[in-house]
């Protein structure tokens, strides 16, 4: 007889049961008690993070370097819009509706347009929307300058006077005949007009450069990526916008009245790469050329680009191109000199704000050699209560530092949402000096943050050198005169030498606001060198080509690159300041992607006209 297995006694499997319950309950006392002391510390935390964001703050302008006033220079940057000629006035098409391109504003280009050695000004303006009840017109403005800083209005026997929701200008000489193009960037169809010996001819179907339909475009700039001795054109586009999708969404900053919306309710845009295939044909190769940026993880486009620069950050000969992004990380495009591009913003450490790891609300931006020892100075522009950057890199490393707070830059931009921004040296002491152009959005602004405000004075920043106690020091009214210092809704920015007096003057679009004109009145005495160049073998502006000149064991490098700033395009000219000294030692020029030359220079105080041998 077969013994079969016993089943386990009910009360058997109650008591194992009733261990197990035992052992877990006894470990999960002591899982708990172990954790206790970590649980409190997380709660602790939290409830300190709670409380960090249910306390309002408003923000205060951190405390700014010491500066010794005595040893600040007097320039004066003296109002003159209304004696020089100058009556532009930007209209913005405001209906109430709080459309977010109304307070955008507009750019400003230098450029001699009729090739008679003398500066002229190119007014960019925006116009009344399509779906406005009796609209009227409000064209661009050419002014023709004299060289005494007399400006005539020569917009309608120029052809200049389209009418149009502009919004930036890049100039440049694409077909390479001796006179410069005009590219206008908008909110709907760009423009370029053909310069034909003073009269400007609307090419735009025939190049190919109009852009969709519906895009929004903002600062562009003419440069040659390629070497090919014609210029390419880069153009930014901001975000994807229309009037359904603004007014579909509900902007407030007090809770009950309508604002203007931010750039992150609406989503980004790629901009535009055009190459010059001659001919007067342009090739978008945007796509190909790898400058179309997209988020790895969500596919979405990331670009919200304001402003552009092209500079030769690794300095292999070949313009790359850095990118002001709006709320998103900036974009350095690295050229890989086949024709496209890597982009290389986070590696070079231009990205973001490196401070907090986050992107800023860039707006205008400038590059420039800035100091003698050949560091590469990248400034930005940023929105209120976010410091301007300046990001410098040394020419041993291709990474950047923002060196804004430890020169003295950053703090008083902080309260100031800063628009134009380009460096230039105001005195001719040989270093550069950094002006920025401010204007807030919202014209109610200080009702819901006390220290803001909607019109704001431009900032001069003098460079003291990098051995003073601050290297950048903010100029108030006793230096640059009371009428420079006046609050304006500063937008584009842009610098020429108007009166042919050797130093550089300034100009400023203001938001639905009459332009500024200010003439530089410096008295310091300082000595100075300027060059026009001519290209044969690369293109006939020479842009992206670069001198430097040398006294003793000090060097200053300056590149033709007339786009810079924000929605704007400054002179073609190169202005060095020589300080004290009345000879220079050495100049070299280095055309683009050929090797530096030197240049026989006699004399001072003068310009110089180079023409690629």
């Amino acid at each position: 007889m077969t013994n079969l297995p016993t089943e386990p006694a009910e009360d058997e499997d109650v008591q194992n049961d009733a261990v197990i319950e035992s052992a877990f309950r006894k470990s999960l006392i002591f899982i708990i008690v172990m954790m206790l002391p970590i649980i409190g510390m997380l709660a602790f935390l939290n409830l300190r993070q709670k409380d960090r964001k249910a306390i309002e703050i408003q923000p205060e302008a951190p405390e700014g370097r010491q500066v010794d006033q005595a040893t600040l220079p007097q320039i004066p940057l003296v109002e003159v819009t209304q004696a020089s000629g100058v009556d532009f006035k930007h209209y913005a098409g405001k209906q109430g509706e709080k459309l977010l391109p109304e307070t955008m504003g507009s750019g400003v280009a230098v450029f001699d347009y009729n090739q008679d050695g003398n500066q002229d000004l190119l007014f960019i303006n925006s116009t009344d929307w399509p779906w406005t009840e009796n609209a009227s017109a409000s064209p661009c403005r050419l002014y023709q300058g004299d060289g005494t800083f007399k400006f005539v209005d020569v917009s309608e026997q120029t052809g200049l006077d389209l009418s149009l929701y502009g919004m930036g200008a890049a100039v440049g000489d694409y077909d390479n005949d001796g006179d410069r193009d005009v590219f206008i960037t908008a909110v709907g169809s760009n423009r370029l007009l053909r310069n034909d010996d003073g009269k400007f001819v609307d090419v735009t179907d025939q190049a190919g450069v109009s852009g969709a339909e519906g895009a929004w475009s903002t600062s562009a700039g003419f440069f040659d990526y390629d070497n090919d001795g014609r210029l390419d054109l880069f153009v930014c586009n901001y975000v994807t916008w229309s009037r359904d999708l603004d007014l579909s969404q509900t902007f407030s900053i007090d809770g009950e009245n309508r604002s203007y919306g931010p750039p992150d309710a609406f989503s980004g845009a790629h901009s535009y790469l055009y190459h010059n295939e001659g001919d007067g044909v342009f090739k978008d190769v945007s796509q190909s050329a790898g400058i179309q940026m997209r988020s790895p993880e969500t596919d979405v486009v990331l670009g919200k680009a304001m402003g552009v620069v092209p500079v030769d950050v690794n300095r292999d000969g070949y313009l790359d191109i850095v990118v002001a992004n709006d709320t998103v990380r900036n974009f350095l495009f690295e050229n890989n000199r086949d024709g496209t591009f890597t982009e290389t913003g986070r590696l070079a450490g231009i990205a973001y704000d490196l401070a907090s790891g986050n992107a800023r609300g860039a707006m205008g931006i400038d590059a420039a050699v800035f100091r003698t020892d050949g560091t590469l100075a990248i400034g930005i522009g940023n929105f209120a209560n976010e410091a301007s950057a300046l990001y410098m890199a040394s020419p041993k490393r291709q990474t950047f530092v923002d060196a804004a707070m430890f020169t003295g830059f950053g703090p008083p931009t902080r309260l100031g949402l800063t628009f134009g921004l380009f460096f230039f040296d105001a005195d001719l002491d040989g270093r550069l000096d950094i002006l920025g152009a401010n204007g807030h959005l919202e014209e109610e602004i200080e009702k819901t943050q006390r220290t803001l405000r909607y019109a704001q004075p431009p900032q001069l920043f003098w460079n003291a050198g990098r051995d003073a106690q601050s290297e950048l020091a903010l100029l108030d009214e006793n230096c640059t005169g009371e009428s420079f210092c006046e609050p304006i809704v500063g937008r584009g920015a842009a610098f020429g030498d108007f009166d042919n007096d050797g130093d550089q003057d300034v100009v400023i679009s203001v938001s639905d606001g009459p332009a500024k004109l200010f003439r530089n009145d410096q008295a310091s005495g300082h000595h100075y060198l300027r060059f026009r160049l001519q290209g044969t073998r690369c293109n006939r502006d020479a842009i992206g080509a670069a001198v430097t000149v040398t006294i003793g064991d000090q060097s200053q490098t300056r590149v033709v690159m007339p786009t810079r700033s924000y929605l704007s395009q400054s002179e073609l000219e190169l202005t060095f300041g020589l300080g004290e000294a009345e000879t220079v030692d050495r100049v070299t020029v280095t055309w683009p992607g050929e090797a530096p030359v030197p240049v026989e220079v006699s004399g001072v105080d003068r310009l110089i006209e180079l023409v690629q041998q």
